[in-house]
């Protein structure tokens, strides 16, 4: 059993010390939101990742990738090909994850007229 699962701090996300505090905003970001979104359809090579994902910079996908892949919910597999070939996929926490993101963003799709018209 992790050392989290077992302290005071589970359940706690409104606390300070809350550990996964940062895995929230690791996964809500925009970008984290939009890349488990593609990611989501299946493997994706980082220059399609790029292409499908309108405004995001290079340097923005590699650092959310990274982040992505350090928080175990994705797999980066680089084949020892030249030219190298890296290809990106969901684990089965990043699949979970991602499940609920994509609730969120059709519930948001979905509502975005009420949503627009309410605001003004």
């Amino acid at each position: 059993m992790s050392t989290y699962a077992s302290s005071k701090l589970l359940g706690q996300i409104l606390s300070a010390n809350c550990p996964s505090r940062e895995i929230l905003e690791h996964i809500t970001s925009k970008w984290a939101v939009l890349v488990l979104r593609c990611l989501s359809d299946g493997v994706h090579r980082f220059s399609e990742l790029k292409q499908r994902i309108d405004g995001i910079s290079e340097k923005m996908l590699a650092q959310t990738l990274r982040t992505l892949e350090q928080d175990g919910f994705l797999l980066r597999t680089v084949y020892p090909v030249v030219p190298p070939k890296v290809e990106y996929q969901l684990t089965i926490t990043g699949s979970q994850a991602a499940e609920k993101v994509m609730y969120l963003v059709g519930w948001i799709e979905t509502n975005l007229p009420e949503i627009l018209e309410q605001k003004g």
